[in-house]
């Protein structure tokens, strides 16, 4: 368990796509969701706000996300994301690994994510609005996408001073 350091925008092992957790590996996978948890923790204590982070963004190349929203915690391990419709919101994504920097977008209103647990144990999550939202953006680290790849336009970015003060 230990705090790691988070990858910054520019660092091209962002853009790295993750390889799937075989169950052999789960002693692995456990210690990166450890490390995640310890990492995103420090991050809310310095700097208020952080719901996820995926094993990209500490560079470790394994498809799992790590997510503390709503004061519940939650691994996913090798998730694959599916989309029941079409419907879309737009919003303004922010990241820590670009702190201050947001991007709009648009994301699915309602996703379903079919993962393991760190017991190896088959489980699916449906979610909708701000959950739904961030577990595609997490989801897209573990393909090497970043938010600022999704931007509507060229004009879909703005600087927000209260959380740009973590650089």
């Amino acid at each position: 368990m230990a705090i790691r350091e988070i990858l910054l925008l520019g660092n091209e092992n962002l853009y790295k796509k993750c390889k799937e957790v075989s169950e052999y590996e789960i002693d692995k996978a456990e210690q990166i969701v450890n490390d995640l948890h310890d990492t995103i923790m420090d991050f809310r204590k310095s700097y208020g706000f952080g719901r996820a982070i995926a094993a990209p963004q500490i560079d470790e190349f394994f498809r799992i996300i790590y997510i503390y929203f709503n004061g519940r915690s939650i691994a996913l391990i090798n998730p694959r994301l599916e989309f029941e419709d079409d419907e879309k919101f737009e919003m303004w994504d922010d990241c820590m690994s670009f702190p201050g920097l947001e991007v709009k977008l648009y994301r699915y209103k309602k996703c379903k994510i079919y993962y393991k647990d760190l017991d190896w144990k088959d489980c699916v999550l449906d979610a909708i609005g701000d959950l739904s939202e961030l577990i595609q953006h997490e989801y897209d680290h573990l393909d090497g996408i970043l938010a600022v790849q999704r931007a509507i336009d060229g004009k879909s970015f703005r600087i927000n001073k209260n959380k740009a003060q973590c650089f």
